[in-house]
């Protein structure tokens, strides 16, 4: 006896903004965020987060109307192709619970669950399992059918199962002229559709909407792609007699590594994230993990930060009698195309020792020790940046450089008082003193106004918690040094306004 199709639909309702916070493109903390794309001659939000669709803000906007229902909030620039890759790596984990996923766009992913929920205690464990291993917000379905688990997970209210004639008629997702037309002839729920002869329906409101209805119905086919996923790079040698010397090892791991570029070059891959097994003849097992910030496929690069790890091992490296088998195992990897061949001396192009560098350091350090300055959108310099584990940024986009950059490199936290005289209401310093030293100022340049962040609570070391405007001011002195100066605050807004330095140029 056949067991009964099911279906698990998951709808992950924040994915784009998730995984743009989770890569340190987006700030943390609880303010509302959203990624931003360019429709014709506006900026539109593609997509935002929890905080901001509580605030009313959703995927369409235009960026000006955001933020002028929510100014706090931060945005970024939106990436569909990481979206999209970010989906693949959640239905790649789905594997776990069926052989049976496929995509369903946008932002989606259909499980065919049929005989496989008894393996993990019934469907309603399956179904907590399935979420837990997602690791994202979404709302899930579950139905006979692929039609009508997707129809209830994205129009259920978040229930999962129920009757689908209850749902809206949004639910067949057709266009808004469509759906207008159903709603002004009293037409609410897929239940009053489905009481109407089809016939009459579909030549008042279209085949699609006829058809639509049959598959979330179960009257109509809904087929199914399942996903195909690449076979995973992994490699295993084993020895007819145990290998008695760590180095000797090294070096067959080294061979795989060789054979896995080999592999990884073909499918345009480079991999981030290598584990290395080590089998004694015991039966115990020494298992290396090492990442690295960029995709790679040199297997030297993999074997300086192996041999790093080896070296802050707590508990060395003990052969005992010998390994009789080593598995090497490309744990994640990112598209990583060719790389060009230089004209003159037919030689690849240098690998990046700045990211051979903070590879080597994080594995020896620790990946919290090492960290990579990324855009935030914020427009107080000091906030304007922050710090992330370099091995979680693939890509920081800054915007593109000057012939000469408006602020400085060099930021003083906290800013630091300094004397001035000046003309009012809004002259550039004439002399100033820092640190008991005076200085003639020959060139200026400003103001740059910066408002406070008024809408945020208030607190802290730095001059504007107050609420007052800086005026900044790229002054020069008589020795040619530059300097970042500016005052906080308008005579509008206090007698008396201080003057800091906040940076210097280079």
């Amino acid at each position: 006896m056949t067991s009964p199709r099911r279906y698990l639909a998951l709808w992950f309702l924040f994915l784009p903004c998730e995984r743009a916070r989770r890569c340190g493109v987006l700030p943390e903390g609880g303010m509302p965020r959203a990624l931003v794309a360019r429709d014709g001659q506006a900026l539109r939000l593609a997509a935002v987060d929890r905080h901001a669709a509580r605030q009313g803000l959703a995927a369409g906007m235009t960026l000006a109307d955001a933020r002028a229902r929510c100014p706090d909030l931060a945005t970024a620039p939106h990436d569909a192709i990481a979206d999209t890759r970010a989906l693949e790596r959640l239905a790649a984990a789905m594997i776990a619970f069926t052989p049976l996923v496929a995509l369903d766009a946008p932002h989606g992913i259909m499980l065919d669950v049929t005989g496989c929920a008894h393996l993990f205690g019934g469907e309603a464990a399956l179904v907590r399992g399935v979420l837990e291993a997602a690791g994202h917000v979404a709302r899930h379905g579950l139905a006979a059918n692929a039609a009508a688990a997707r129809a209830l997970a994205r129009f259920g209210g978040g229930r999962g199962e129920g009757d689908v004639t209850a749902l809206p008629v949004t639910a067949l997702e057709l266009a808004e002229d469509a759906l207008a037309g159903l709603r002004r002839a009293g037409l609410e729920t897929l239940g009053d559709l489905a009481a109407r002869p089809m016939a009459g329906l579909a030549a008042r409101f279209g085949e699609a909407a006829v058809m639509r209805l049959r598959a979330i119905l179960g009257e109509a086919g809904s087929p199914v792609v399942p996903l195909r996923l690449a076979d995973p790079i992994r490699l295993e040698t084993r020895f007819a007699e145990p290998i008695a010397r760590t180095d000797d090892a090294l070096e067959v791991v080294e061979d795989l590594l060789v054979q896995a570029a080999r592999m990884m070059e073909q499918r345009q891959l480079g991999g981030r994230r290598f584990g290395v097994t080590l089998h004694r003849s015991d039966n115990a097992r020494r298992r290396l993990v090492v990442e690295t910030g960029q995709a790679v496929r040199e297997a030297g690069a993999v074997m300086r930060l192996l041999r790093e790890r080896i070296d802050t091992l707590s508990d060395p490296l003990d052969p005992g009698f010998g390994f009789d088998a080593i598995t090497l195992a490309v744990l994640h990897a990112d598209h990583l195309p060719s790389r060009q061949i230089l004209l003159e001396d037919g030689k690849e192009e240098n690998a990046d020792d700045a990211a051979a560098l903070v590879d080597q350091l994080s594995v020896r350090l620790g990946e919290d020790s090492v960290r990579r300055l990324v855009p935030r959108d914020r427009h107080l310099p000091e906030k304007a940046q922050a710090l992330v584990p370099a091995l979680r940024v693939k890509a920081a986009v800054w915007p593109a450089p000057e012939d000469v950059p408006p602020r400085p490199l060099l930021l003083l936290d906290p800013p630091q008082p300094v004397e001035v005289i000046a003309g009012v209401p809004d002259s550039p310093p004439q002399r100033f003193r820092w640190k008991g030293r005076l200085h003639d100022v020959t060139l200026a340049e400003g103001p740059e106004r910066i408002g406070a962040e008024w809408w945020l609570k208030r607190g802290g070391h730095m001059p504007g918690a107050a609420g007052e405007t800086r005026d900044y001011y790229r002054i020069e002195d008589g020795a040619g040094r530059r300097y970042w100066i500016f005052r906080h605050g308008l005579f509008s807004e206090k007698p008396d306004p201080r003057w800091y330095l906040h940076g210097l140029f280079p």
